[in-house]
């Protein structure tokens, strides 16, 4: 059967890739193994506070983008947002996150339970966005990784060694190799087709099964 790679760079911290999580698990629903999903991690909110000054200073700081998140999230019912999302909790950064769920990802690849890697990016998600934790914070994000069936003192061992680092590296300098513009971009066909922002799921869609249709390896796609 043939497989589709898609690898998807996101920031933990972005609202969009928040919603896309909608979308990957519908994906994952309708085309199962047809799709291998790789999630791998990009720069946006590695600092909040200058990212907030930069674009929100003149209209309302974070206060001002609370608000706007509050009315990008009443479209997707399906999704619960903490009303501290950025007012009462506001994250450093997300760089301690993209650390561990690296070495998350490095766990489950040595042996570890099959999907504690989505799994466990997914809770982080879940954590920030809809229980307003703070998950720049090593005790918060303990205790996620923990909920998400880690192995604590593999996780914090990967990170000693500077294992975690090295690997979110990786995903920065690919992620720019690859000319990704921020979170969440969706990278295709070898990196010929990027999806970039609020993707639409049956465009997401079409891409993928254009690319299933394609009888010559190395193609491109006709979608």
């Amino acid at each position: 059967m043939k497989t589709v790679a898609l690898t998807c760079f996101t920031d933990v911290l972005c609202v969009w890739a928040w919603i896309g999580e909608l979308r990957l698990a519908e994906l994952r629903r309708t085309q199962g193994e047809a799709v291998a999903v790789s999630q791998r991690f990009c720069n946006v909110f590695g600092t909040t506070a200058q990212k907030i000054q930069a674009n929100w200073g003149t209209k309302g700081g974070y206060d001002g983008f609370a608000g706007h998140l509050s009315h990008v999230l009443e479209g997707f019912p399906e999704l619960k947002a903490s009303p501290d999302l950025w007012r009462g909790v506001r994250p450093a950064s997300s760089l301690p996150a993209h650390l561990v769920l690296k070495a998350v990802q490095a766990q489950e690849a040595g042996g570890g339970a099959p999907g504690l890697g989505d799994r466990a990016i997914l809770r982080v998600r879940q954590a920030f966005f809809e229980q307003g934790r703070d998950v720049s914070q090593t005790s918060v994000l303990d205790a996620v990784l923990s909920e998400a069936g880690a192995d604590l003192s593999d996780i914090h061992a990967r990170l000693d060694r500077g294992e975690a680092h090295a690997a979110l590296m990786a995903d920065y300098q690919e992620a720019q190799a690859l000319g990704v513009k921020g979170s969440p971009s969706l990278v295709l066909n070898e990196g010929r087709q990027t999806l970039y922002g609020n993707v639409g799921y049956r465009v997401i869609e079409a891409n993928i099964e254009g690319l299933l249709r394609e009888p010559a390896a190395g193609a491109a796609s006709w979608c």
